[in-house]
């Protein structure tokens, strides 16, 4: 399952930059976007994830259709967090590699409506058994190499199931699981880390929140890849911009691990 993250990521071990739009005024976005952008790639991230974080799906749109002229050869992919649905078509549509949906499981009451939190607003949607359906039929249109949260930060756990259950049925909703803490920038922790590589064996698994520069050995040692955020910018926090010093000092750390990975 694993040559699967090397096939989309180009990589072992990747290493996914967010890419969260920040500005006041459209102009400032996509001149900061753009900077940034050139920022993680030469300075060795493997991949830029798009999402409207501070951002609006008009400003994702435009970040999508930027990489996919200025950056076609690299790889890149979105997090709508304001349609996770509409995700799958502006993936397929900006040629992105592959797609993130903060909860593909454990967030749905079994047999009620409920809301989704995605850090900004409250969403309605069915039960899950609906929501599992709609995700299927999504996934067959849209054949998008998917990464999805399983107990994610923000959102409800309203499964009523363990998160073993959780986890085995997550596993047949995305092409990766991705684990965090319990919000942006806060560290996932060794122990969930551990918990879900023991249920998902060898499927994918990707760290989705608060890694650093002094947790990657140990979180990489077990996780697949990551997706970073708060620690690549200036003071390691999410509002503000890309720090190239702290991006290369980082991926210099993954190269050291990757060799470790490969001698063994």
């Amino acid at each position: 399952m694993k040559e699967q993250i090397q096939r989309v990521f180009r990589e072992n071990k990747p290493i996914i930059a967010m890419l969260h739009l920040s500005g006041h005024y459209q102009d400032e976005v996509q001149e900061l976007a753009k900077r940034e952008i050139e920022l993680y790639y030469s300075n060795g991230v493997d991949a830029v994830l798009v999402e409207d974080y501070f951002g609006t799906a008009r400003d994702v749109v435009w970040a999508l259709d930027y990489l996919s002229r200025s950056y076609s050869e690299c790889v890149y992919g979105v997090n709508l967090l304001s349609d996770p649905e509409e995700g799958f078509e502006l993936a397929s549509q900006s040629g992105a590699a592959f797609l993130q949906i903060d909860s593909v499981c454990g967030h749905l009451m079994p047999g009620r409506t409920g809301t989704v939190y995605d850090g900004q607003k409250l969403t309605r949607i069915n039960r899950d058994g609906d929501y599992a359906e709609r995700l299927a039929a999504l996934r067959a249109k849209y054949p998008v190499f998917l990464l999805g949260g399983v107990r994610f930060k923000y959102q409800p756990i309203r499964s009523g199931r363990s998160v073993e259950e959780d986890l085995i049925i997550g596993k047949e909703r995305c092409d990766a699981v991705v684990v965090t803490g319990g919000g942006t920038g806060q560290d996932t922790g060794m122990e969930k880390i551990q918990l879900f590589r023991n249920v998902l064996g060898d499927y994918p698994l990707i760290v989705g929140a608060g890694m650093t520069i002094d947790t990657c050995r140990d979180q990489l040692s077990v996780a697949d890849g990551a997706i970073i955020g708060s620690w690549f910018k200036v003071d390691g926090r999410a509002e503000n911009p890309v720090d190239p010093k702290r991006v290369r000092q980082f991926m210099d750390v993954v190269l050291e691990v990757r060799a470790g990975t490969a001698e063994n």
